[in-house]
């Protein structure tokens, strides 16, 4: 797979970790809660550029509101200490929160934590009644993992990639990835990009997470196309484009991206 070079000119025109963030006016902390959608995409926003204090900022507003996904956000933050101190405890306690108001992301971590025992005592048994519920919602992986789990089989290899992932072991769990995606798997091709984007298991390049999420995107990956739109929104690791943002969220949201399409339909409705 190829990846594009950035020159330092380019490079420094993105933002960088630890770069000074404009502090959010009461005015746009409103807009986020009377609109969920382009506030949860404002704060990813802000994830993005390392801008951790504003993403907190705006997914406590949001929590506020009963937002799901922003509980996992905000668990997100705990448990890899972002602009926080590290808190397993209390990254426990916002997944719970978000998995209980109903986000697929959040009850697939509880899963995992309780199926390992991560922090807590391992608990089998509650671990896969929230893997059942992560399933339920639609995640594939859980899907997957489930089934494998009842039937007492190995996971297939993407989702025993997730699960080093999920376990804490990032840098195992890259090395997974990168074999899966030079073999044509955009999941994980995905996922890697991530871990390049946040610095896990990897040194942080936002370059190198951009040239994976436009390579899934281009073959029609559609949390890539999402993440991508993002980047190029926010001239995060991509030059900033408003019209290519606006179009790799179309295509995502045409894809069936949750995120995407309850962005799209945010945005519709101004």
């Amino acid at each position: 797979m190829k990846h594009a070079a950035l020159t330092l000119a380019a490079a420094a025109a993105f933002a960088l970790p630890g770069m000074a963030a404009a502090e959010l006016s009461e005015e746009e902390l409103a807009d986020i809660v009377h609109k969920p959608s382009l506030g949860l995409y404002k704060g990813y926003a802000e994830f993005k550029m390392a801008h951790y204090d504003n993403a907190r900022q705006i997914w406590r507003a949001l929590v506020d509101k009963g937002n799901a996904e922003a509980w996992f956000n905000l668990g997100l933050l705990a448990e890899d200490g972002l602009g926080e101190p590290r808190d397993m405890v209390e990254a426990l306690a916002r997944y719970t929160r978000g998995a209980e108001a109903g986000s697929t992301k959040a009850q697939y971590r509880l899963a995992r934590i309780y199926l390992d025992g991560q922090g807590v005592p391992a608990d089998p048994a509650r671990g896969e009644a929230w893997l059942a519920r992560a399933a339920a919602g639609g995640d594939d992986a859980a899907k997957e993992e489930l089934a494998a789990l009842r039937a007492g089989a190995p996971a297939d290899p993407f989702v025993a990639a997730r699960r080093l992932e999920s376990t804490g072991d990032a840098t195992a769990a890259a090395e997974a990835y990168e074999k899966l995606s030079e073999a044509g798997d955009l999941r994980a091709r995905t996922r890697l990009a991530w871990l390049y984007e946040a610095g896990r298991g990897v040194e942080r390049d936002l370059a190198r997470a951009a040239d994976l999420f436009q390579s899934a995107a281009e073959a029609g990956e559609a949390e890539a196309q999402f993440a991508l739109s993002v980047m190029y929104e926010t001239g995060t690791g991509r030059p900033k484009d408003p019209q290519a943002a606006r179009r790799w969220l179309q295509q995502s949201a045409e894809a069936g991206y949750p995120e995407a399409v309850a962005h799209q339909r945010a945005r519709s409705a101004n």
